[in-house]
């Protein structure tokens, strides 16, 4: 799979994923996603970021959630 917004570059934050490059970690997306705050108030705060931005985030949290097997101890 392919991923045209989230890019992953060893200079920029340390090479963890990003939104197009913009030193916007997609972990951070995802974590505002997670404490409950909309799409709507995530553009409104970081107008840079785009509609899209935030679906091909999920998309990609999806695809690595998929991908990557955790065993728990019982």
């Amino acid at each position: 799979m392919t991923f045209k917004r989230v890019s992953i570059n060893p200079t920029i934050c340390g090479g963890k994923p990003t939104i197009r490059g913009l030193r916007f970690p997609v972990s951070r997306l995802l974590g505002l996603l997670a404490a409950g705050e909309t799409p709507e108030s995530i553009l409104k705060s970081y107008p840079y970021l785009e509609k899209e931005d935030i679906h091909e985030a999920l998309q990609y949290a999806s695809f690595l959630a998929d991908e990557q097997v955790i065993e728990f101890a019982a």
